[in-house]
């Protein structure tokens, strides 16, 4: 017996991260109860990205073009280039208005459990691009997890074997939030890279 077409949406939308069966549930009666229109407009949004999305050939974060508008912007810090996870963490970076720089999307982290390796996240690609004349630090803006720190220490590490300087970015307290309110691990790598 084949899944029917509403048990086939609750599964796809159960492939989002967070969303378990209940709120797959939800979201597909909603769809279909009260937005028809919303769930029309969701599926088109969804074919056009598949067919236009791709990435990057310099730094592998999405676009529709074959190299980005960050990479072609002429305004861009080409001497700092920036390795992130994803295009949600670069577009977080973006957000702060802090960096100017260029960017490396890794499009994931090492992790062996999951069988993601050194190819997988483009080490090749990433060390070509740090060899570059106008690079001049790699900033290495991985999560602060297991598999991030990870990944961070073996770029680091790679980096430093053919002479190129990388950093990472500080760990601390939070802007407005007060010590009491913050976890232990926090404050301890916050008085460890104090400045």
């Amino acid at each position: 017996m084949s899944e029917s077409a509403l048990d086939a949406v609750i599964t796809a939308l159960r492939r989002l991260p967070g969303v378990g069966v209940k709120s797959a549930q939800r979201m597909a009666f909603h769809l279909l109860q009260h937005d028809r229109d919303g769930a029309e407009q969701l599926s088109v949004a969804l074919q056009r990205a598949l067919s236009a999305i791709r990435n990057c050939a310099r730094c592998q974060t999405f676009t529709e073009d074959e190299v980005c508008r960050t990479c072609l912007d002429p305004a861009r810090d080409a001497s700092l280039l920036c390795v992130v996870e994803s295009p949600a963490d670069q577009a977080a970076l973006e957000r702060s208005g802090g960096y100017r720089g260029l960017y490396f999307v890794l499009m994931g982290r090492l992790s062996p459990l999951d069988g993601m390796g050194a190819r997988d996240i483009g080490l090749q690609q990433l060390l070509a691009r740090a060899a570059e004349p106008a690079v001049s630090e790699v900033i290495l803006a991985t999560s602060f997890t297991a598999e991030g720190d990870i990944t961070a220490h073996v770029i680091a590490d790679t980096l430093r074997s053919r002479g190129i300087r990388s950093t990472r970015l500080a760990r601390g307290v939070p802007v407005g939030s007060e010590l009491e309110h913050v976890d232990a691990g926090t404050i301890a790598h916050a008085l460890h890279d104090r400045r």
